[in-house]
């Protein structure tokens, strides 16, 4: 069905059951040249095209632009880590391989600021995507490479595919591509973007549908690893705030409460953004005192007239025993296992004189240039201990007692 807008005739969709890929492709083409000229189209482009060609031109992209897209290929790593993505890759892998086991498309994932982050496929399709910039590391908002699926669907907030000439830059033509948000649905954030792509040949009127449908799911099995996450916290909460004196509260790292003792009941509490130190003021409960569990916080708002308590870490790093951190803090004692490398680490930063990435490198692996690595080691190892490591330089927190057992 087409609409009319007034001007011309509204362009129907290209997946739209039906429709001759080339001929729709002749006439998006008509359409474009027409646009960017500044001459009256022959029709307009659909909605969702046309809105993104706005903003596109108003940033002052022009579709012949050659720079291709910015690469950030230093901060894959950390970017991978921060995107909340890693935990979906499988599930998209699987649910999208009746399109990129054909041969003929591959499967993309992106953050929410646009920047590829893993891709998959066939090689002859992906060598095509080199050419093309569209790489891991490649930056692909609309700000960065004009109308396209990965950065039209984060300005839209909505599933959107882009096919031949509906892409801002000329060189992205020969390409069709379906793009699908993923949002965190505890708190509608939204995470990124899963993505298939591939000749503009290869269009299909269900592929956009089942890219969206994936990224549902996707959604859900997040929402499900939370709860899950959740139970599992509170089988530690309950007995630990039962045996404590006062009020307090067990969260996850995202400030989701699992238990409550001697509080309000509430759904969770606003966490800062990096839990360093063993005191902090929170809008809901003011000052508290922090201290970590294995999955989350456990978080007791201060009586200033008694005075806050220190937190007692040992790292036991005894010959006959696997080495293993305990914490001692006024809601009770736990344990954790520990890495070969992370007890190395902890053996370190028990000097109490800080150190630098650069400086732990050295004394882990004889070389300071192995800083990302270190970086990676102490990301792993705060997971755990976040409450207890402090940055620039690493050290333990104040308020943090230690003892190295050897």
């Amino acid at each position: 069905m087409r609409h009319n807008r007034g001007v011309g005739q509204t362009v129907e969709p290209a997946v739209a059951l039906g429709d001759d890929p080339r001929s729709y492709a002749r006439l998006l083409a008509q359409v474009y040249d027409a646009t960017m000229s500044g001459e009256r189209p022959p029709a307009r482009p659909r909605e969702v095209i046309g809105d993104s060609w706005d903003r596109v031109r108003a940033a002052g992209l022009r579709p012949d632009d050659d720079a291709g897209p910015a690469i950030h290929a230093a901060d894959l790593a950390r970017l991978r880590r921060e995107s909340g993505l890693a935990g979906m890759i499988e599930e998209f892998t699987s649910g999208l391989a009746p399109l990129t086991e054909a041969g003929s498309s591959i499967l993309v994932v992106a953050d929410a600021e646009g920047t590829i982050l893993w891709r998959g496929g066939p090689s002859r399709v992906l060598r095509q995507a080199d050419n093309l910039g569209f790489i891991e590391g490649a930056a692909w908002s609309e700000s960065d490479v004009g109308t396209n699926a990965i950065g039209t669907a984060l300005a839209a907030r909505s599933a959107v595919q882009t096919f031949s000439a509906e892409h801002f830059a000329r060189s992205q033509h020969p390409w069709t591509c379906s793009a699908a948000p993923i949002r965190d649905r505890r708190t509608g954030k939204l995470l990124g973007v899963v993505d298939v792509s591939g000749p503009a040949s290869t269009v299909h009127p269900t592929t956009l549908a089942l890219v969206a449908t994936v990224a549902r799911l996707a959604e859900s099995r997040l929402h499900e690893s939370h709860l899950a996450g959740l139970d599992q916290l509170r089988t530690v909460a309950a007995p630990l705030l039962a045996g404590m004196p006062g009020p307090g509260l067990v969260v996850d790292p995202h400030g989701w409460v699992a238990a409550v003792g001697q509080l309000s009941p509430r759904a969770r509490v606003t966490l800062p953004d990096v839990m360093d130190g063993s005191h902090l003021w929170l809008p809901e409960l003011g000052e508290c005192a922090v201290e970590p569990l294995p999955g989350g916080w456990l978080l007791r708002p201060v009586d200033r007239a008694a005075g806050p308590e220190r937190t007692r870490v040992t790292v036991d790093l005894r010959a006959d025993r696997s080495p293993e951190v305990s914490v001692v803090g006024s809601g009770g004692q736990w344990r954790h296992q520990l890495t070969p490398r992370h007890a190395q680490i902890l053996e370190l930063l028990a000097d109490g004189a800080g150190h630098t990435a650069a400086q732990l490198a050295s004394s882990l692996f004889g070389d300071g240039s192995r800083v990302v690595t270190v970086r990676a080691e102490i990301s792993r190892l705060r997971r755990v201990l976040s409450g207890l490591i402090a940055a620039q330089p690493y050290r333990f927190a104040d308020g943090v007692s230690v003892e190295v057992l050897r």
